[in-house]
Formats: structure tokens, sequence, C-alpha cells
């Protein structure tokens, strides 16, 4: 018990620090509603102490299954530090902040070629947009896509050479998919090879739907609200976490389907030895 509720506060305490870190890194003057992001960061650890410390799952996915959500959430963390720490080079130079931002250069000049995620989240900007924000955005772009890039990657070795989820025990899938009835609509093995290829599909053409559907809405949102520096951070985080959680996914729903298809087989065999025997 102590365990689960030590477990449970370390997560809240952590997702809570995530959302409050871009007012936290920011100078005060750059800060938007610190109250809404308190009670927002306040809102988020108490919803994610109460999932982990609950012995019934409700709606996180892979709960039981590490590192997948970890590697999530270090993805997301690390992201969103980088990308504070960037924006806050123009209103508050450290030298640390000044090393975010060589990267964040080198990386967005090196993504941003023809037709690229980064070039079209830049293109996605009005025409009238200053240099500087425009900069800030393609190396905010850089960065975060190669965080995202690196964390599937990172999933993909766990995969292949951690054997994830087998070493770290048998897989419960009520526990790990609490939103997928596998009573229903078919074969199991069917619908998990489905869901899995849907969610990788849809998290490669996200990175460049999202900056497309933003600049067709432009005569109905203000695009260039998106430049202030938290705006820029969340919509940018969230553009390259949301697809890159979305393809982690779906390998994973691959991954399970995989190892059921293994156990039916072994079971097949194994029944068929018995009958010749």
């Amino acid at each position: 018990m102590f365990a689960r509720i030590s477990g449970a506060a370390a997560r809240g305490v952590l997702v809570a620090l995530l959302i409050a870190m871009p007012s936290m890194l920011l100078p005060v003057s750059a800060t938007e509603s610190p109250e809404i992001i308190a009670l927002m960061a306040i809102l988020g650890g108490a919803l994610t102490f109460a999932e982990y410390f609950s012995n019934y799952p409700s709606f996180v996915e892979f709960r039981e299954a590490p590192p997948l959500n970890r590697m999530r959430f270090v993805a997301a963390f690390v992201m969103v530090s980088l990308l504070s720490l960037l924006a806050r080079h123009a209103l508050d130079p450290t030298g640390l902040t000044a090393l975010v931002q060589s990267l964040g250069t080198q990386l967005g000049e090196a993504m941003d070629f023809a037709y690229s995620p980064v070039q079209l989240t830049v293109l996605m900007l009005p025409l009238d947009t200053p240099s500087e924000s425009l900069h800030l955005t393609r190396s905010a772009a850089g960065i975060a896509y190669i965080v995202s890039a690196l964390a599937v990657l990172g999933f993909i070795v766990a995969i292949r050479i951690g054997n994830w989820p087998v070493a770290n025990g048998a897989f419960n899938v009520w526990v790990n998919l609490p939103l997928f009835d596998p009573t229903t609509g078919g074969d199991v093995v069917t619908r998990l090879q489905r869901d899995g290829r849907i969610n990788i599909v849809i998290g490669v053409l996200l990175p460049f739907a999202i900056p497309a559907t933003i600049k067709l809405m432009s005569g109905l949102i203000d695009v260039s609200h998106l430049t202030s520096p938290q705006m820029l951070i969340w919509v940018i985080a969230a553009w390259a976490f949301v697809p890159a959680s979305m393809i982690m996914r779906g390998l994973a729903m691959l991954r399970i389907a995989d190892l059921i298809a293994q156990k039916r087989r072994a079971v097949y065999a194994h029944a068929e030895a018995l009958q010749a025997a």
C-alpha cells in the first residue's frame, strides 16, 4: 500500500511539474494567467495520483507495462523544458538558454527542407511575422521533432532488444488497455493490428496535417498569437508529442497482437502434438 501511494504521489508531482514548467522557466513578464496554470497543474497531478492509486484502471493505457508511459513522459518533459529555455533566451538569456538556442538553430535549419514538417510549421505563420519569431518557431519545431523521433526509436529498441512487454512478466490486457473490449468486434488479433496500423498512419501524417489545418483556419483564428512564448511552447510540444505518442501506441498494439498470435500458434501446435501422440 505504501509503495502504491508513494508511486502515485511521485507521478502526480511530476505531472504537475510538467504542466507548470513553462511558467517556472519563463520570466514573470512572459507568464500568462499563472492562477489558471497552477490550477491545471494541481488538477493534472490529482488525476494522475487517482489513476495510479486505484487498483482498477480507468483511461491510462499501458499502466503496468513499463517503460512505455515513462518514455512518453520523459519525452514530453524534455521537450517542454527545452522549448521553455529556448523561449526564455530572447527575454532573459543565460549560458544554458544560449546553448539550447544554438542547438535549436542547428536542428531547425537541418530539418527545414522542402515539404518537411518543420518547414510547414514555419509556413503556417502569417507573412508579416517578424523574422525573430520565424527563427524561434523553426528552432522549436526542430527540437520538438527530434525529441519525439528519439522517443519513438527508443521504444522500438525496447520492443526489439528489451523484449517489451514480456520482459516485465505477463501482459494483462484489461489493466493495460482499459478502453479496449476484447469480447466485441471480431478477432482480437485482427482488431489490434487494425488499430495499431491506424494509429501509426495518423501519427505519421499529423505533423503535416496540423500546420496545414491551422493555415486553412487562419481566417477564423489569429495565428499570430501562436508566437507568444507560452502558446508557442504548448502548440509545438503538442504538434510533436501527440503524433509520436500515437505511433508508440500503434507499435505497442501491433506488438501485443503479435504476442497473442504467437501464443495461439503454440497452443495449436501443442494440441496437434497431443492428438498425434
